[in-house]
């Protein structure tokens, strides 16, 4: 079995997550700046690691014990 890379639901999640953050975030600082719409970007970042995280540990993450194992 080949290691994923991140190539899981967890890691698209939270990538998913932090680019709408980001979007969000500098669509606030552009239009103003609206520092509401740009706080609600920056607070969606731990979101992602939180959504992330919990995704892992349900089982939709790469296992990292798994990855280093030697190939049989």
């Amino acid at each position: 079995m080949s290691a994923q890379h991140g190539s899981t639901p967890a890691a698209w999640a939270a990538v998913l997550i932090v680019l709408i953050g980001f979007t969000v975030g500098s669509i606030g600082v552009i239009l103003g700046p609206n520092w509401v719409l740009f706080w609600i970007g920056c607070a969606l970042l731990p979101v992602a690691l939180v959504v992330g995280k919990v995704m892992q540990a349900a089982g939709l993450g790469t296992d990292r014990r798994r990855i280093h194992e030697p190939h049989q």
